[in-house]
Order: C-alpha cells, then structure tokens, then sequence
C-alpha cells in the first residue's frame, strides 16, 4: 500500500529518542555500518545523533539477500515516460499499463517510468514535489497498478530540484525547510576545474531575503543543486526513497550521482563523499528493503563508471554507458574492433553486482563512454553519418572554454539507418542485430521504448519545443501505435515482434543469467561473437553477429563446439548436425548456438 504519499512537504520532524528494547545482532550491524558511513561523510557531526533518525524514518531491519539473488535470465526493463502512449480520456499511465498488458505480457520483467512528478522542466528532470505524482499523468494508483505487475524502477533525481520547488522557494525566503539546502558561492571562486555536463554557466544569481546570493547549476538554472553537506538533505532524501518502497518501487535510479558532492578547486564529480553516500543508500536498502536495487546513473567514460561498483558495496547495478556508441560504431563501420577490445578489457561484476546494458534511452547517446575508445577521427565519422540519417547533436563546456560534443541526439532506428558507406535496405535487420547483440551480453538488458517500437527521429517534436532531445521522446497516438502493430508489414510490427520473440527466448536460458561466464571470441572484425555458460556449467551459447551488408561463411570449428552435444541456433531454430562445417550469415544476422535449446 502506498504510505503517506500525499504529504505536500517532504519534511517532518523525527524523534531523537532511543529505543531502549533489546537489540537484534542485524539491528546492531546495521547502527553500526550507518554510523560508519555518516561519520565518513560527516566527520563534524555527532554520526550517532543521526543513526535514529533513519531509523525513525523506514520499519524494522531485515536480513540482507544473498548477493546476486534479485535477478535471473528472465530479467530485463522497459524504459519509458509516463505519456509517451497518450489515449483521449484516458490518463497515460492506464493506457501505459494497459499497452504492457496486453502488448508485452511477461517477456519483461521490470518497467522504467521516468520521472513522474510534478516538475518544471527537463521532461521531468527537474521536480517540483517528489512525493506526487504528475496529475498529467495520473496517479498513485496508476503506478501502483503497473508496480503489481512488474518491477518498477523509479528515478531519485538526487543531485538537484526545481527552481520552483517549495524547498528552493523557502531557500529565496530564507524559511525552512530550505533555507541552507542548497550550494552558494561566491561568483569570484575559481570553478574552472569542475567537470561540466552542460555549456550554460554553473552559478545562477538569485535574489534572496538575505541579498543576491550565486546557486550551483550544474545542469541548468532550473535544476539547482541541493547541498549534501547539510545532513538534513540527506534525511530528507531518505525519506522519499521510503515513500516510493511504499509505493512498490524495487529499482531506484540514483540519477546524474556523480555530481553529488562539491569541492571547490576539484573536479567536483566521483569525490570521495560521493561514493560514501552511495554506500549508505546500498546499506540501507539492503536491510530495510532487501531485494531493492539501486542503479546509479554516471554517463562518463568507462574506468570512473566501473567506480561505482565500488568493492561490492555500492550500486548492484551500473549502466553500461559504453556499450551504446560503441555497438553504434560497429555497425556503421562494419567491423567489431573496438567492440571487441572494450569487451576483452571489460571486468565481470563483482559478486553481488551486474551491469544494465541499453543501447538507446531518453537521452542521446553518450560520446564522453567511447572517448579513450573510438580515436576522434572515428567518432566524427560516426557523427557525420548519423547527421546525414537526421541526428542531431549537444554539447558540453570544456575547462578552456570549448566546446565538445557531448552527446547524438537521435532516435537509435534511424541512427542506423544507412551506414558509413551510405544507404542501404537493411535497416530493420541492423536495428535488430544491435538489440540482440546488446541483449546477449553479460548483464540485464533494457529496452527505450522507442526502439521496440522503431520509432523514427521526432524532428517536429525538435521544433516544438527547441531541445534537440526531443527528437527521441515522441509521444504516440495509442490508436495509431495499436493499427501499427496490427499491420504485419510494418517497421513496427516488424521490430516489435522479433524483439519480443528474442526476449522471451532468452529468458529461458540460464546462460544469459547476468552473471553467467562470457569470454570474447576472435574471429574476423565483420563478425563479433562471445561464448556464454551457465554457472552450472551445464549450457553453453555461442553469440555471433554479422555487423556487415554482406552475407559471409563461419567454419563451425573455431566455435570449438563439443562433438557429442546436440547444437542448435536458438534463434532461426536450424540443428547444425555438422560440427565442422560451415555456417552462412545473412546481413546483419545473429546466431545463439546451444547445446540445450529451449521451445519457445
């Protein structure tokens, strides 16, 4: 049931009173490791003054999970808004709900709403009140009717609130709560060291009751950064993770985390508190929500999003940030090079922990995870050929004042439209190659909307509303999605269909469980293979994709495939009853060779 979800504030005043009944030996751990973490965070401030308020704030302790028992095979997520299906006289969230019940079924298991709350800007990255939801949207019976049937994950945008929040409306008058949480700063400091996500100027001048005062931006003057150092910030976000526990979230999207805590004259992303914070969030779900996930949300290049993993102690999941530019690149230049080399130097995760691979969401696709990856040559080549499909493109300040490209903004399907080579007819068979490669690899798969559904670049969407984002956040007339899906011929029906089909194929093989054993194959750079095992050792899949225009030949044998197994592709369902022998590829095809298929 949903618990106090229509409370107008976020803040409420906790008892400092200890409980005086015995201790439990998990309740004791868990003070223990709280205060730990607060008096790292906070070394001048009584750690255990604070201890009780979080205890006040979520019901008693349990025993944490096993690590790495919150997932299988069968998981993998749907990402999507609340109102890209839109239905007249219904509210958007019923439609959602009803589009999954009837489309999707039980071929996902999770579903990715993003932000739902009232907000101001950022299609709901700047939130006004956390604790309602957006009455364009629906309500908290929506979501909690879509929360029964699958795993929700909700996004905690973390880092900043709305300019029109009544937290940041208190702050401008000097009331609380509000009133000291947020970052001022004298607009003389030198911020040039601080990593920027954005062009627009960090520093937003304000007028307060108390002055002009200067509030850290990070991502725009909408989007104010709350302060961390104020532990009261902290509670307060603690307490909205406990209201959407309540409400059925499993997954919480630490969102844009990295930037979490500020220290002028440093880079001010992945600092030291940072990391502590997201050890105290995994702490505390852990015991008071066992089998909650948190996933953090850090779009940077590879070995500083890998940090997040922490020593299995922080997120249970990462995104897998450079598998989208990267499998982008392979199928427009047509070979697994770099693809390869990122996957051999790719470490498992930790015990307790696993990756979300996505190759499009509702943002553009990230170029900062491919740098050090794809040489700037590569990457502009890439840029240039998206640019000739319709993609656009957003950038971010560099210390010296420049400018880079930061992301592509387009919608993956006409991404790969045509490759470096120009125009081609294939498409829908290279869009498919590049969900079925990201679905086979270690990790749990998540699928934007958008792509299952092979929506094409959004260029009106653009133009109504001046972000070039918006070429990838449609919303669709329910009507005409449903007379899509019933038109067999079509690029959506077409996409929609075979993806679903793969999906559920995969999710009766434990060799895709996200954890399972994976090693990269070598073979020549227009194919791209890997070998996955269960961690019963008892079956093996090989993956390989055709990344070229142009149908090639496999010999059997440097698959390695054990002679006295019974092999077969998952995928086309075709026995290979010659073990050393030759496997024709069409453009763009993918193979799943086992030796214990599944009926699907």
């Amino acid at each position: 049931m949903v618990r106090d979800l229509q409370l107008q504030g976020l803040h409420r005043d906790i008892s400092l009173e200890t409980d005086t009944s015995p201790m439990s030996d998990t309740e004791a751990i868990l003070r223990e490791r709280l205060q730990n973490h607060l008096q790292s965070i906070y070394p001048n401030e009584t750690a255990a003054s604070l201890v009780p308020r979080i205890f006040e704030i979520f019901p008693a302790p349990q025993t944490p999970p096993a690590p790495g028992s919150s997932w299988s095979e069968r998981d993998s997520v749907i990402i999507t808004y609340g109102d890209t299906l839109t239905e007249p006289g219904e509210s958007p969230l019923s439609t959602l709900d009803q589009f999954l019940e009837r489309r999707v079924g039980d071929a996902v298991s999770s579903v990715h709403i993003l932000p739902f709350c009232p907000f101001s800007s950022d299609d709901g990255f700047s939130v006004i009140d956390y604790l309602q939801i957006n009455p364009e949207l629906g309500d908290w019976d929506d979501v909690s009717r879509i929360a029964n049937r699958y795993r929700l994950m909700a996004d905690l945008v973390i880092n900043h609130t709305s300019a029109e929040s009544e937290w940041f409306q208190n702050f401008l008058e000097g009331k609380s709560p509000g009133k000291d949480y947020f970052i001022t700063v004298d607009q003389e400091e030198d911020l040039t060291e601080v990593v920027r996500p954005r062009a627009s100027p960090l520093l937003r001048t304000v007028q307060t009751s108390d002055g002009l005062k200067s509030v850290w931006c990070t991502f725009s003057h909408d989007q104010i950064d709350v302060n961390f150092r104020n532990p009261d910030v902290l509670l307060e976000f603690l307490q909205i993770i406990s209201r959407y526990l309540d409400a059925g979230v499993q997954i919480i999207r630490l969102d844009a985390i990295g930037y979490l805590w500020k220290e002028i004259g440093t880079s001010c992303i992945h600092l030291q508190q940072t990391h502590e914070v997201v050890r105290l969030l995994r702490t505390a779900v852990d015991y008071f929500a066992p089998g909650t996930v948190l996933i953090t949300e850090t779009n940077v290049p590879n070995r500083e999003n890998l940090t997040y993993f922490g020593n299995s102690n922080e997120a249970h999941m990462i995104y897998n940030f450079s598998l989208a530019p990267l499998v982008l690149h392979a199928l427009l230049a047509g070979t697994s090079k770099h693809l390869k080399t990122w996957m051999m130097s790719m470490p498992p995760a930790p015990i307790g922990c696993t990756y979300l691979n996505f190759t499009a969401s509702h943002d553009g696709i990230g170029m900062r995870p491919a740098e050090g990856l794809l040489t700037d040559l590569e990457q502009q080549e890439m840029v240039e050929t998206i640019r000739r499909s319709g993609g656009l493109f957003s950038t971010r300040r560099l210390s010296d004042g420049s400018e880079k490209i930061y992301e592509v903004n387009t919608s993956l399907f006409d991404a790969l439209k045509e490759t470096n080579d120009g125009p081609d007819d294939y498409q829908v068979e290279r869009f498919i190659c590049s969900q079925t490669v990201m679905m086979s690899l270690e990790g749990i798969p998540a699928f934007y909307i958008h792509s299952l559904l092979a929506t094409p670049n959004d260029h009106e969407g653009v133009e109504r509303t001046g972000r070039a984002r918006s070429i990838n956040r449609k919303q669709i007339a329910n009507p005409e999605l449903q007379s899509k899906l019933d038109d067999e011929s079509s690029s959506t029906s077409r996409v929609f269909r075979e993806l679903l089909r793969r999906i559920r194929i995969r999710s009766e093989q434990a060799a895709f469980h996200p954890n399972a054993t994976q090693f990269t194959l070598h073979l020549k750079p227009h194919f791209f293979g890997f070998w996955r095992q269960s961690m019963d050792r008892q079956q093996s899949i090989f993956c390989v994709s055709n990344l070229s225009a142009k149908r090639h030949t496999l010999q059997l044998s440097q698959l390695n495939l054990i002679a006295t197994d019974d092999w077969h592709d998952l995928i086309s369902g075709r026995r290979l009853s010659d073990k050393m022998g030759m496997i024709a590829f069409a453009p763009y095809q993918t193979v799943w060779i086992t030796n214990r298929p599944t009926e699907t």
